[in-house]
């Protein structure tokens, strides 16, 4: 049935606030090609000659132990890797194309993979803005108050890493509190911004099987949270994140390996040339995730984008960025791996620019049959800060795409031939049986649009998107009810808090 003719498609609050429900989304479209089957091998292939002449440097010694014992060329003094193309086709293959996430909730359980669609939430960024207190540094209220959103917003199927880092807490125990908010706050799924070092994606682990009260096995059998592991273009792999990556391997639990190639500054200033440096970083690391557990759930991240080269800031939802997602996504389908991909602006605002930056890449995106959007909701400043509004704004986008993407019905009754029939030459559909047996729920309803002439507008204030975003976030966090958890858990996750951040203590008092 359609979603815009099933009532229980959306919801309304009692102040007026409309929003679809939560659902997993299916892309029924074929993905985009915007090169052709010779020219996609011939990236692939000079990506094998940049593993086999250039190499990765690897800066993890135990990283490097594992890559010898793979048969990879290490060479233990600087860190250098060199991968026989062979190499790299066998570890390719015995990969899961598709895997389930579980959620607290298993209503929220997301699958991953095929033409499966899931939406995160911003992650990473040290700022915060929104119209009434402007840009300021992240901390632990902004924290929480943006988990309650995206926990309450139903297009977002994850928390995407807690939106914002709060830098009034501790650097080396705030993840703990960030995760801790993420499992507490909302039941969904959700994915840590900080597979930085080996024993904080060892505590993800550990409270995610708290939190799913799981083992070690229980958890490989059914994952519960995704990791991202970023390069350091060109060509690197700090010992943090091979770390981090490491343990999820190990855990079974699914990680997108994602180089953070900006053409033009980390890779060359073309978009082929830029595509093959990343396919080059992506394959390298994927070797080291089955080096690391055979088997282990991996899949495909891009991230690709052009500097402005003028002043060598970054540039985000541009051409180059769009075309890069789809060859991507060739490039996924290629490995028979799920991709991962984001929303991106670089505008320093929620402006015009914030939307049809976040708009080509969101479209993008979906042409490319990305299955896991991150950045989805909230990314502003080139993923500096996280914004209040742009988080509506952004869920407003995705709405449309997930309404977009539903299937069109043409069985006799929505052709409406019996209403044209009705409504004969000239005349007008308002009054029509056929209209006022659909008009509550026959479209689209928008959570951020407003459809009003304008004189109901200016008399209604005259407000912009962004004014009425913030009244919108206001209003649900004001809504917001916290989901259901067992005390016990809750007690259980903050003993291990305690626990690690005493032993924490002791790390960096020495």
């Amino acid at each position: 049935m359609s979603i815009r003719r099933n009532k229980r498609h959306s919801r309304r609050s009692a102040r007026g606030f409309t929003q679809l429900p939560f659902k997993a989304l299916r892309n029924p479209f074929k993905p985009m090609e915007i090169i052709s089957t010779d020219q996609l091998e011939t990236i692939h292939q000079a990506s094998l000659t940049i593993l086999r002449d250039i190499g990765l440097r690897v800066e993890s010694k135990t990283a490097l132990n594992l890559l010898t014992d793979l048969r990879a060329d290490v060479d233990h003094d600087t860190g250098l890797v060199r991968f026989d193309p062979d190499l790299i086709e066998e570890l390719l293959t015995g990969i899961p194309s598709e895997f389930t996430i579980h959620a607290r909730n298993p209503a929220k359980n997301v699958h991953l993979g095929g033409d499966s669609l899931i939406f995160a939430s911003v992650c990473g960024p040290s700022f915060v803005s929104d119209l009434d207190l402007g840009r300021r540094a992240g901390n632990r209220q902004d924290m929480e108050n943006f988990i309650k959103l995206v926990g309450a917003l139903n297009i977002f199927h994850h928390d995407g890493g807690s939106g914002l880092e709060p830098l009034d807490l501790p650097p080396d125990s705030r993840h703990l509190d960030m995760m801790y908010a993420q499992i507490t706050l909302t039941d969904k799924g959700w994915q840590p911004s900080w597979l930085d070092t080996g024993k904080r994606a060892r505590d993800c682990i550990e409270m995610i099987k708290i939190a799913l009260q799981t083992d070690d096995e229980g958890l490989k059998q059914k994952p519960g949270i995704i990791g991202g592991l970023n390069t350091n273009s060109p060509l690197v792999l700090d010992e943090g994140q091979a770390d981090g990556m490491r343990e999820f391997a190990a855990a079974g639990q699914p990680v997108h390996i994602t180089p953070f190639t900006l053409a033009g500054a980390m890779a060359p200033a073309t978009v082929a040339g830029a595509v093959t440096q990343q396919n080059a970083e992506a394959l390298g690391c994927i070797a080291l995730t089955q080096a690391a557990a055979r088997g282990a759930p991996t899949f495909y991240g891009h991230f690709t984008s052009n500097v402005d080269m003028r002043t060598g800031s970054p540039a985000f939802g541009t051409p180059e960025y769009a075309q890069s997602v789809i060859i991507s996504g060739q490039l996924a389908r290629r490995y028979e791996l799920p991709l991962r991909s984001s929303s991106t602006t670089a505008s320093c605002c929620v402006d015009l620019q914030a939307s049809y930056e976040s708009n080509m890449s969101i479209n993008a995106c979906i042409q490319a049959h990305v299955n896991n959007i991150m950045q989805a909701g909230g990314w502003l400043e080139g993923g500096l800060t996280c914004s209040f509004e742009k988080l509506i704004l952004d869920a407003e986008l995705l709405q449309m795409q997930a309404a977009f993407l539903e299937p069109v019905n043409t069985d006799a009754d929505s052709l409406g031939i019996d209403a044209i029939a009705e409504v004969g030459h000239g005349g007008h559909f308002f009054g029509a049986a056929h209209t006022m047996e659909r008009y509550q729920d026959a479209f689209y309803q928008p959570m951020l649009s407003d459809w009003r002439n304008f004189e109901s507008w200016q008399e209604d204030g005259a407000k912009s998107a962004t004014q009425r975003a913030n009244a919108i976030w206001k209003q649900v966090l004001h809504e917001y009810q916290k989901p259901p958890i067992d005390a016990a858990i809750e007690e259980e996750l903050q003993a291990y808090m305690a626990h690690r951040k005493e032993e924490i203590g002791r790390e960096v008092g020495h």
